[in-house]
């Protein structure tokens, strides 16, 4: 392991959907090293490899519900008030993202059923309608739209909304609230605002099903005499938030990406067949999780030859992990052809993402019929006047300019 001990995860992308320079170098020096987490000297760890990756995400030694003083490996405001706590860092009564062994798998199971892969499938036409219906409007519109506004972002939120039993018209009221939760850069008192909005919203949809149950998932937990109040509410705020920023952050940046490899688009609509492949491509491709995913050592144990001590923090690089030539042929190549199974965008082990099938159905479904109703889209603007969004957990376009 190399002595030099560089700050911080580098974010600074040279190309779009690259990781950044700096950290592919990190990943040719050495796949397991030591990295400042804070600008006070603060040591932690970084993986950056494919293999070391899935190690630390299914080792259970490797905790999700961290101990303070917190240290992160990019600039957070919002956590600073927490450098100089010591003990247990409280959770969110729900928030099983956070939690480790029987209470977050007490909680996880209680969603298991309503994302599974046959769960999901019953669930396509409807995702169907709402794809067409969001191309309706924009065809009706004329060309020339932003796609994040007018699809990308309307097609996951308004299907995790009827799943779980949000009204779509409230929209206004959890969109930016969602948002600043994955902000890095949001201070401590924004955060906690956000999350307060959020909580009191959904707090009295809860009580509204409780007292009215409907045919939503809301429903389904709020009539759990196993689950308290406060827990219904932190799992539908996880879900609320969870179901629709990521998925539109996908369908985004993948169709930016699709329209800047014309030849990508092309083959998609000549073999719609390869679409469900081409989804994972995109989702290994293109660098959504951008600042990796951080777990905290639960005691002292050796690890690939390194000493790794109780309370010290480690982050998996998924962007180097897939682009891990040790398990993807040309790593660096987009094509949508290839096998990319196995990537790790929806993380590995025990907290891999719950809703990974819904999210590949809404993916493979919205592409579906952007390539079908629109085979003429492209990029409105040129690529490079696209503005990106760098500055929260997962990456992604701001707006998408298109024209057809």
């Amino acid at each position: 392991m190399t002595e030099t001990v560089p700050y911080g995860i580098p974010l600074e992308r040279e190309h779009r959907y690259d990781p950044p320079a700096a950290l592919m170098a990190l990943h040719r020096e050495a796949p397991l090293r030591r990295l400042r987490y804070h600008p006070d000297g603060a040591l932690g760890w970084i993986v950056t490899s494919h293999r070391l990756g899935r190690l630390v995400l299914a080792d259970r030694r490797f905790k999700s519900r961290f101990t303070a003083p917190v240290k992160v490996p990019v600039p957070m405001p919002g956590l600073e008030a927490l450098a100089g706590v010591e003990g247990e860092m409280p959770t969110a009564p729900g928030m099983f993202i956070d939690m480790d062994g029987a209470e977050h798998t007490r909680l996880r199971r209680k969603l298991t059923g309503a994302f599974t892969v046959r769960r999901t499938r019953q669930l396509e036409p409807r995702i169907g309608e709402i794809a067409a219906a969001r191309i309706d409007a924009l065809e009706a519109a004329g060309p020339g739209a932003d796609l994040v506004a007018g699809f990308a972002l309307p097609v996951p939120s308004l299907v995790i909304c009827e799943l779980l039993g949000v009204p779509y018209e409230d929209r206004d009221r959890f969109l930016a609230d969602s948002s600043t939760l994955l902000t890095m850069s949001a201070e401590g008192e924004e955060r906690a605002e956000a999350n307060r909005r959020l909580f009191g919203y959904l707090a009295g949809l809860a009580a509204a099903r409780r007292a009215e149950p409907q045919d939503d998932l809301l429903s389904d937990l709020a009539a759990d005499d196993e689950l308290s109040e406060e827990e219904v509410v932190g799992m539908a705020v996880l879900l609320l938030v969870a179901g629709h920023e990521t998925t539109a952050k996908m369908l985004g940046l993948g169709t930016m990406a699709l329209l800047e490899n014309r030849d990508q688009w092309d083959l998609l609509r000549e073999r719609p067949e390869l679409i469900a492949n081409g989804v994972e491509e995109l989702l290994r491709y293109v660098g959504l999780v951008h600042t990796g995913i951080v777990r905290q050592a639960g005691e002292d144990f050796e690890f690939e030859g390194e000493r790794i001590r109780a309370g010290e923090f480690m982050t998996v690089s998924v962007q180097t992990a897939n682009r891990d030539g040790e398990h993807f042929e040309s790593p660096d190549v987009f094509d949508v052809s290839r096998d990319a199974r196995g990537h790790m965008t929806f993380g590995h082990g025990v907290h891999q993402c719950l809703g990974q099938q819904l999210a590949r159905v809404e993916m493979r479904i919205a592409f579906e019929h952007l390539l079908r109703r629109l085979p003429g889209l492209r990029l409105a603007v040129p690529a490079a006047q696209v503005p990106l969004r760098t500055d929260q957990n997962f990456y992604g376009v701001s707006e998408l300019p298109v024209t057809w």
